[in-house]
């Protein structure tokens, strides 16, 4: 999987130049990206229980803000004495299409922008641009009634690659890690009638290659080589929520969880990179609501927050996103029909 992964990357081409000394400050952090799926706004996701109807379209635009001055070094927590606050600013255009009822597709592409409340006169740039294109199917196995509820089980194959030749050996600033990767997931959710429901996900990221701008690193061990392995790792969530007002809002209560099956601590004193092993465990709460008098809108509205972890950042997101949901089947036979 490694070696497939590595060849689909190359053929993102060569990096851009950065003129940057990334090595000539005691910066030690991680920005700690998974698919796509660590931004996802709550509500007609490849990782919810949601699916869109056949011949379907739902548009998703969301904004998302997140800031930190504290990082885990290994395991111990400090502060960002050289690059004072980082805000890390996301905008993410996504669309869902109902293939059947059943089966769902998706395609996301973020934007992301990078900066330094304090960017010590202008040595430390930041970054922005676009980061992982994204693609992923979702296929509900079963649905049945279970006791005074619903069971039903969901199943996710996903795909991300760079969409541009970011750089991604510029921690904290780099707009991802620089690596395609494949995941598989698994969701269950039980819903009773009074509308509580729990859902639980879990998913293992297939993560491969990503080129550095130098030939040498230390990764328990040196390596003269430019390419550095992105740890695989895993991914969990449970949610506790509950619809209101005659199914037209939910309230989301969420923990997400991440861990690396592999890789290194960031050294004391030392810049991070994208072979660190990640962990995380944040929490947050999400509201979406779909408006009863404009069909086919929706607003969604989340604060999350991490609380613990391992080589990466103490950051804190609060994001706020619009929907609109239409059948574009039945809209392209009215043109016809008019014409």
């Amino acid at each position: 999987m490694k070696v497939l992964l590595n060849k689909i990357n190359h053929m993102n081409g060569d990096k851009a130049s950065i003129h940057h000394k990334k090595y000539a400050f005691p910066l030690s952090i991680t920005i700690c990206l998974t698919l796509f799926m660590a931004h996802y706004v709550q509500g007609q996701t490849p990782t919810d229980a949601l699916m869109m109807p056949s011949k379907n379209i739902c548009i998703l635009l969301s904004y998302d803000a997140g800031h930190f001055d504290r990082y885990w070094e290994g395991d111990l927590l400090r502060r960002n004495e050289t690059i004072a606050t980082v805000d890390r600013t996301t905008i993410l255009p996504m669309a869902a299409v109902g293939i059947f009822d059943d089966l769902n597709f998706y395609i996301g592409l973020p934007y992301v922008k990078t900066k330094s409340s304090e960017p010590n006169g202008g040595i430390f740039e930041g970054a922005k641009g676009f980061q992982d294109l994204m693609v992923a199917l979702k296929y509900k196995a079963l649905e049945r009634p279970l006791g005074s509820g619903r069971l039903s089980l969901f199943t996710t194959v996903g795909y991300s690659t760079p969409a541009t030749n970011y750089l991604s050996d510029y921690m904290p600033y780099s707009l991802g890690f620089g690596a395609p990767e494949f995941s598989l997931r698994g969701i269950a959710q039980y819903q009773l009638n009074n509308g509580f429901y729990l859902r639980g996900m879990a998913a293992h990221l297939w993560r491969g290659y990503t080129e550095a701008e130098r030939d040498y690193y230390y990764n328990n061990g040196s390596f003269y080589t430019a390419l550095m392995d992105v740890p695989n790792a895993w991914n969990f969530e449970a949610v506790l929520g509950k619809w209101f007002m005659n199914n037209t809002l939910k309230v989301e209560l969420n923990y997400t969880g991440l861990k690396s099956t592999s890789g290194d601590n960031i050294r004391a004193y030392n810049a991070a990179q994208p072979t660190n092993k990640v962990k995380f465990d944040r929490l947050g709460v999400s509201l979406q609501y779909y408006s009863p008098s404009l069909k086919g809108l929706g607003v969604v509205g989340y604060y999350t927050n991490v609380v613990n972890g391992l080589n990466t950042a103490k950051i804190s997101n609060i994001g706020l996103g619009l929907t609109y949901q239409f059948n574009f089947i039945k809209n392209t036979n009215n043109e016809q029909d008019a014409q």
